[in-house]
């Protein structure tokens, strides 16, 4: 039986009947990585506070179906909740979590490295509002977050998978659409639905992207058929976009609202 965390994660998981296989490739190869001296010790003082301990299925980076987040127990509130997919270094969402403290944060990665320097930069502020998962983004939008439980899903610079027959393990696809369409929260009382941001330095991954999230049925491109968005202000400017853009490489900006 699965041990049972709910005070601690804010999730009850449940028994499952048996094992499972996953049937479709994963959009990153796990790396392994030393940890620096700084990222050893914040890792060993604050990963727990940070990192969530999810049950998990077949993969180091699972989780299993069963557990369901319960974003209001685990920050002790009730507020707007925004995920951040691939969430690197930790320089985005660090810096939106210390700037709108009245919203919670969920950033998903699986690369240990990244996530303890997440850790370390959430450390250094003592952030409250942030949150930590390493587990294959794919199957936490499939079951881990409730339906329509998400104001903003950030997806910044997904690896591009450049080669056409690595073109498969690209992030954004149909079925991916369709999971981000069952976590963003619906439109309701006049409001508007919940937001997917994304941005890349590959053009012809923009144009891709653009293709498959014009034709979900419940996604609307907030700036018309096509057509890409403004850079948005809420993501700081990274050492990787920096890299990108020295290089000469044109930065994409894509905003979707929920229908």
């Amino acid at each position: 039986m699965l041990p049972t965390r709910a005070d601690e994660t804010g999730a009850v998981p449940a028994t499952t009947d048996g094992p499972r296989y996953r049937t479709q490739p994963v959009s990153f190869v796990r790396r392994s990585g030393r940890l620096g001296t700084r990222q050893q010790r914040a890792w060993d003082e604050h990963r727990e506070r940070y990192l969530l301990d999810v049950p998990r299925d077949v993969a180091r980076t699972s989780v299993d179906p069963s557990f369901v987040l319960d974003a209001a127990a685990l920050f002790g509130r009730s507020a707007r909740l925004v995920v951040e997919i691939g969430s690197g270094q930790g320089e985005a969402v660090v810096a939106a979590a210390q700037a709108d403290p009245a919203t919670d944060f969920l950033a998903v990665e699986v690369y240990t490295p990244g996530l303890a320097q997440t850790v370390l930069r959430a450390a250094q502020r003592d952030l409250t509002n942030l949150r930590l998962l390493q587990v294959n983004a794919v199957e936490v939008l499939a079951s881990t977050l409730p339906e329509g439980s998400v104001d903003e899903l950030w997806v910044f610079f997904p690896d591009p998978w450049h080669k056409s027959r690595h073109h498969k393990r690209r992030l954004v696809t149909p079925s991916f659409a369709t999971l981000v369409e069952r976590v963003l929260r619906a439109p309701a009382d006049g409001a508007p639905g919940g937001t997917l941001r994304l941005a890349t330095d590959w053009v012809e991954y923009a144009e891709q992207m653009v293709e498959v999230l014009d034709a979900a049925p419940g996604l609307r491109n907030a700036h018309g058929p096509g057509a890409v968005a403004p850079r948005f202000d809420g993501r700081v400017l990274t050492g990787f976009e920096r890299k990108g853009a020295a290089a000469g490489r044109v930065i994409t900006d894509l905003e979707y609202v929920r229908r």
